[in-house]
Parts: C-alpha cells; sequence; structure tokens
C-alpha cells in the first residue's frame, strides 16, 4: 500500500485541525449568544438557518467552477477571508454591540464562505491520499472535528465567566489566518483543470453551462448516486431538526435537571462532548480496521437504523443512559460517513467531482435548511421530545423506502476496496 502521511497529507490535515478549532468554538458560541439575546427557540433556529441557506445555492454554482480552476486557491483565500469577518465581529461584540439583523447578514455572508469551501475542500482533499488509503485518510478526517470539539466546554466557561463571546471569536480569526498560511504551502499539482481544458478555453458563461449541465447528466445516468443523495437529504433533514432542538430542550426544561448541580448549558456541553468522544473512538477504529468490502452496505444501513432509533428517544432516557446514547450515535455517525464518502469521493472521476459534490451539498444542505425551520416552528408549539420523535420517524421511513428498497444500486458504490 502507498504512503498515506505524504507532505501534502500533512499539512492539509494540520491546517483542517487548527480551523476547525476555531470553528467549532465560534459555532457554539454564536448560536449561545443569539439565543441568549433573543430568548427565542424560532429566532434561534431562524439564525442557523440563514446560516445553512446559502449552502443551497452556493455549492451548485460552485461545482463547475472548481472543475476548471485552482481548489487548491479557493480553499486558502477563503480562509483569509473567513479570518477577517470573525475579526470583524470580536471587534463588534468587544464594544458589545449586538443587533440581530447585522449579525444575521454577517452568518449569511460565513454561510456563503463555507457553502464554497466544503465544495473546493471536498473535491481537492481526495487528490491528497495515497491509493488504496480512501477509508484511512477519511478516518482521519472524521476525527478532526471531534477533536476539535472539545474546545466547546472550554468555550462555554469561557462565555459564561465573561460574558461575552468576543474572545472566542479573535480565537477563532488567528485560527482560520494560520490555517491558511499552512495550506498556500501545499505543492500538489492540480490534473483537473488540464483535463478539462480551462486553460485552453478559457471560462465563459458558455462553457459554465455546458459544465453544469454536463455534471447533471453525469447524476442522472448514476443511479446509486442518486439513492445516495436522497436519503442524505431525508437524514439531513431529521438531523438538522432534531440538533436545532437539543440547546433549547437543555434551557426551557431545567426542572428535568433539578437533582444535578451544574448550569444546564454546562451539562449539555457535557453530554454532548460523549458524542463527539464517540466519534473520535470511531475515526479511530477506522483507521486501525477496515470493514469487510462484502459487508459495508450492510454495516451502513445498520447504523442508519440505530441511530434513528437511538435518537428518537434518547432525551427521554436518564442522564448516564443519555451520554452513552451520544457516545454510541457519535461512533455510529461516523461510520456513516467514512463509508459513504470515502465511496463516493473515490467513485466519481475528479474531473467532475467538484460539481457532484456541488450537487450533493445543495442538496442534503436544503434537506438540513428545511428541518432546522420545521423543527423551530414546531418547537414553539410542540415538546422538543416529541418534535424529535416526529423527525426520527420519517428518517427511518428513508431508511427502509430509500436505502434498503433500492440497495442494489447503493451496494456498487458501497461495497468496493477503497
Amino acid at each position: 500500500m502507498n504512503k498515506l502521511w505524504t507532505r501534502d497529507f500533512k499539512i492539509i490535515t494540520i491546517g483542517s485541525i487548527i480551523s476547525m478549532l476555531g470553528n467549532s468554538v465560534a459555532g457554539f458560541a454564536i448560536g449561545l449568544l443569539v439565543l441568549d439575546y433573543t430568548q427565542s427557540t424560532l429566532l434561534f433556529s431562524l439564525f442557523m438557518v440563514v446560516y445553512n441557506l446559502p449552502k443551497i445555492i452556493a455549492p451548485l454554482f460552485a461545482g463547475p467552477y472548481m472543475d476548471r480552476f485552482s481548489r487548491k486557491k479557493v480553499i486558502y483565500t477563503l480562509d483569509f477571508f473567513s479570518s477577517a469577518v470573525f475579526f470583524l465581529m470580536f471587534l463588534l461584540l468587544r464594544a458589545d454591540w449586538f443587533n440581530y439583523p447585522v449579525f444575521l447578514a454577517i452568518v449569511l455572508l460565513i454561510g456563503t464562505i463555507d457553502g464554497v469551501y466544503s465544495v473546493a475542500y471536498e473535491s481537492f482533499y481526495p487528490n491528497l491520499v495515497s491509493k488504496g488509503n480512501f477509508s484511512k485518510a477519511y478516518s482521519i478526517s472524521s476525527m478532526i472535528y471531534p477533536l476539535a470539539a472539545f474546545m466547546v466546554p472550554v468555550a462555554s466557561l469561557i462565555y459564561t465567566s465573561t460574558g461575552s463571546a468576543a474572545p472566542l471569536f479573535a480565537f477563532n480569526a488567528v485560527t482560520f489566518f494560520v490555517a491558511a498560511l499552512f495550506e498556500t504551502r501545499i505543492g500538489y499539482t492540480e490534473k483537473h483543470m488540464t483535463d478539462n481544458q480551462s486553460e485552453d478555453k478559457g471560462f465563459s458563461m458558455v462553457t459554465y453551462k455546458a459544465d453544469f449541465k454536463e455534471g447533471l447528466a453525469y447524476m442522472k445516468a448514476e443511479k446509486g448516486l442518486q439513492v445516495i443523495t436522497a436519503y442524505f437529504f431525508i437524514s439531513m433533514f431529521a438531523g438538522g431538526g432534531i440538533h436545532i432542538l437539543h440547546l433549547p430542550f437543555f434551557k426551557n426544561n431545567p426542572e428535568l435537571f433539578a437533582n444535578i448541580p451544574i448550569n444546564v448549558v454546562t451539562l449539555y456541553t457535557i453530554i454532548s462532548s460523549f458524542g463527539v468522544l464517540g466519534r473520535l473512538t470511531g475515526g479511530f477504529i477506522h483507521y486501525k480496521y477496515k470493514y469487510p468490502v462484502d459487508k459495508k452496505f450492510l454495516i451502513a444501513l445498520t447504523v442508519y437504523t440505530t441511530i434513528s432509533i437511538l435518537e428518537a428517544f434518547n432525551l427521554y432516557f436518564p442522564v448516564p443512559l443519555m451520554m452513552l446514547s451520544f457516545f454510541i450515535i457519535g461512533i455510529m455517525g461516523v461510520t456513516s460517513f467514512n463509508i459513504r464518502i470515502s465511496a463516493t469521493q473515490s467513485y466519481v472521476p475528479d474531473v467532475k467531482r467538484g460539481r457532484f459534490n456541488g450537487t450533493f451539498q445543495m442538496i442534503v444542505s436544503a434537506g438540513n435548511i428545511l428541518g432546522q425551520l420545521l423543527a423551530g416552528f414546531l418547537g414553539e408549539i410542540y415538546h422538543e421530545r416529541h418534535v424529535i420523535m416526529l423527525f426520527m420517524a420519517v428518517n427511518l421511513l428513508a431508511v427502509i423506502f430509500i436505502m434498503y428498497n433500492k440497495r442494489e444500486h447503493v451496494k456498487k458504490i458501497y461495497n468496493r476496496r477503497v
């Protein structure tokens, strides 16, 4: 097997860790900031919807661009720009200034950046992975977020003690700047630009439309990719809905945890950290061991089903069992991620990867936004537990009627040696 830890792979991994450290902190801080200022689950969910809204449009239009121009340059340029945006947020909060519409506009900008960045990163990253190491590489990628998420309890303590998110955004600005510096040092020569003849034909609206249509035609011809995308649209719809309700559940029902001498927000971060620990454990398992090639679809189907059931009921559990449930979901979430992304990214040709990733990101982001918006609305009327059970019932139906019913198409992609 070829060596995984090449110079470029080390650089992209270090850069990802650094930027994710800041991003996990800021993501938690801004959500809590908005919830504290507005005291409204609906306005909180609207804030998250606005952040995710550009992820419907931006990836779709970014895909053809990523298949003709340098993905590496897009990655480090957007990280430099993100650093500047978070520094602006630091200055505003340092002056103790908060305006909901203004911060809504800033978050819309951040969401646009993230939507384009995700397509560039997911299309570029596989090129830095040596042949035969896709599963191992994505297990490392899946461990980056859990490692960074251990900063969330620290962020909670800083926010609680200082009463301001300003220091957290300053930290985020620094991490994005440092990550961008690392990313400029990647030496990989991108071949997709030559393959798509960008240097010979240029890039006009005519070629853009042609590339766009070619990407859609490719998706139409790939039944397995269609099934995977359709399922993850529903999965992200359900997941976006339930995750937006976790923090409001703890803040709105402190009486359920009256016998625990901890602030409910801190308790939530502790419980959710077990999910993070589970993701870290799952990533380590995938790094050390490979699942049987012919069993990967069956393993994925079992994971999708188990997560649906656990997510539906875990907020009814006593705290110790809730922690265990979050831990198991974390392990299974990484398993789902690793099987899906290593299979699809190795299956799609490099010259079409940007367009596939753009389309996929657009569709699943739309599901995520719809789930967040509907859950925020229902969370104002019904108890969070009941809404979560409804969303997970929808997810379980998708497992049965989409993934299981169309399993032969998906097996051709999942059950491959990567």
